[in-house]
């Protein structure tokens, strides 16, 4: 069935939402990377025209060879460094995410950059673009081998913290390496998630408060092992809160 939405279940029954791109706004950042790489391989053809005076057929064999390296490795590199984005992606501030909500591999990378060359056949991006457009996710076929898709990266509204957590007690933000690790671990639909609970938590029924902090502070737990000393007395909706005050108001050394 298709959706504009990527919903992922977590193992404790927690729903994490994010708005799938569509083919346009994917084929408008491609067109910005095309672009971007066209320009690289443009400077590169010109410092190697160099290579001609020796060896004409030198020069092109090694001009096919950049573009090839270039074009694969352009978005490899970006995606790796910028968690999931290249020049286009960012423009239009969208990003590839595992499909299941796991941290993106560098194989999955790899894996998908590989296939593009194929998702570029025959002409103008046509059997990705086609694979795009027929998906229930959106996805190209580098995506459905890598078990990838790209979603909206939009910046999210983040409320008055300082009001938020003002006059409250955080035992865990001694723990400043533990706290690094949590931020590496955590996705940012699941940051989004705590943060919204801690924020409406006064909202809810308490059955059911009890119970999301409770299916929350489970699924945080791995993340980061805090040493069960600085755990005693926490109750589960005060543990949370204080992961979400560690993730958004990161320590100051």
């Amino acid at each position: 069935m298709r959706t504009n939405k990527l919903i992922i279940r977590t193992p404790e029954g927690i729903c994490l939402a994010q708005q799938l791109a569509g083919p346009v706004t994917r084929f408008l950042a491609v067109a910005i990377d095309l672009a971007g790489i066209c320009v690289i391989s443009g400077l590169l053809a010109q410092i190697l025209l160099l290579t001609a005076i020796v060896n004409p057929d030198l020069a092109l064999a090694a001009r096919t060879v950049c573009y090839f390296i270039v074009t694969v490795g352009y978005s490899i590199i970006l995606e790796w460094f910028w968690r999931g984005q290249t020049l286009g992606k960012r423009v239009l501030k969208i990003r590839v995410v595992d499909a299941e909500g796991l941290r993106l591999r560098p194989a999955q990378i790899v894996i998908r950059n590989l296939l593009r060359l194929v998702d570029l056949l025959p002409a103008f991006y046509a059997v990705g673009g086609i694979c795009s457009t027929l998906s229930p996710k959106f996805q190209r076929l580098g995506d459905f081998a890598a078990n990838t898709v790209v979603i909206y990266a939009v910046p999210e509204k983040i409320p008055d913290l300082e009001l938020l957590f003002s006059g409250t007690l955080n035992s865990l933000r001694s723990y400043s390496h533990l706290a690094a690790q949590l931020r590496k671990s955590i996705s940012p639909g699941e940051a989004r998630l705590a943060l919204e609970a801690v924020v409406r938590r006064d909202g809810l029924e308490a059955n059911s408060r009890l119970e999301l902090f409770r299916q929350l502070a489970d699924h945080l737990h791995p993340m980061a092992p805090f040493p069960e000393e600085s755990l005693a007395g926490l109750t589960d909706e005060q543990y949370v809160r204080n992961i979400v005050d560690l993730i958004y108001r990161p320590i100051v050394p």
